[in-house]
This record gives C-alpha cells, structure tokens and sequence, in this order.
C-alpha cells in the first residue's frame, strides 16, 4: 500500500469515526473542526430530569443548586458531577437556560463518554462546553484535551488542547492526544 493510500484510509476510517459520535477525529490536529451527525440530532427541548442527593432553590435568583451525585438526564443524553448550578428564568413557566456542573463531570450518550474538570450546557445557544483535563472513549479509541464544544444545532464539535486557549488543561504541552484503534489485517506476513 503506497503512502497516499494509507493516507486516503486514515482519512476514511477518521470520518467514519467522527460521524459517531463526539468527533473524535479532531486528534489529527488541535482545534479542528468537524461535522458529527449523531450530535446534532439530539433533542435540546426534550424534558431534562435530575437527581442529587441535596437541592437548593434560590429562587430570587431563579437558580437551583443540586449538589452530590447529581444526575441529570435528557433525550439519550446523561451528565453526572458533584455539583451544579441550574439557571433558569421564570416567564410563566421554568425554562432552564444554563446548567454549570463542577466536580468530575461526566457526560455519556450510547457507548460514548466524555469527561472533565467541568462543563457547560448553555440551552440558548445549544451548546456544551467541557473543560480542564477533557477525555473522550469510544470503545477502545481515546482523546484527550483541554476543552470540547460540542454545537447541539449544526453538529460541529472542536477540541483543543488548553481549556483556555492559553493555559495547557491537563494535555501535554497544550496539545490534543489520542488513539485510534486499527483494523487488523486478517494476512499474517511469511
């Protein structure tokens, strides 16, 4: 196999990986960006239940604390942490706006996880932001980095390598790392 077609493989085994799930691709270079199908279909407006240990509703603020093994789950869609900040506006009826989780947040759909020091679920903008220490599984494949965003509306995921775009989040050297698993050739060499 000449290199431009190990290449042209690489290529079609990272797209196909990316269309999964949370564009794990983006290992092939820092802040890429990419189109993964499975992420845009997810239903934002579908109810959102919890769990937690302890709630605090402050309500002036129109916020709730939901504090130790929180569970919240939406549409397929499940985050876990040690605590979270729920926002919410009060028009007539609650409408969340923002959940702010803390605490080894992790957060799974199908056979994928991602994890992290913390993350962002902004309802609004339809966006999931996790940072510091970010890991991605699928399977046995792996990425590591400083911060994901995952856009809820058009599918397009990044990962980069500092969960600020200036301090490293956990990587080496600032820089997203990772493995791929590879199919094996069922030919064994003489």
């Amino acid at each position: 196999m000449t290199n431009n077609a190990r290449r042209s493989h690489l290529r079609k085994l990272a797209l196909g990986y990316a269309i999964g799930g949370f564009a794990l691709t983006a290992v092939l270079a820092g802040g890429m960006t990419l189109h993964a199908q499975g992420i845009g279909g997810h239903n934002s407006n579908a109810p959102v239940n919890y769990a937690a240990d302890r709630i605090e509703l402050q309500d002036r603020e129109n916020r709730v604390i939901l504090s130790g093994n929180v569970q919240i789950d939406q549409a397929g869609l499940s985050l876990r942490a040690a605590r979270t900040l729920v926002n919410f506006s009060d028009t007539g009826s609650l409408s969340i706006q923002r959940i702010t989780a803390t605490g080894g947040v992790e957060v799974t759909r199908g056979d994928e996880r991602a994890s992290g020091d913390n993350a962002i679920y902004d309802f609004n903008r339809r966006i999931i932001t996790m940072a510091g220490n970010v890991r991605l599984r699928r399977g046995t494949d792996t990425l590591n980095g400083g911060r994901l965003v995952i856009d809820l509306n058009s599918g397009l995921s990044s990962v980069d390598g500092s969960a600020s775009g200036g301090a490293s989040g956990g990587t080496s050297n600032g820089r997203v790392t990772g493995s791929f698993s590879v199919p094996q050739d069922r030919k064994t060499p003489n």
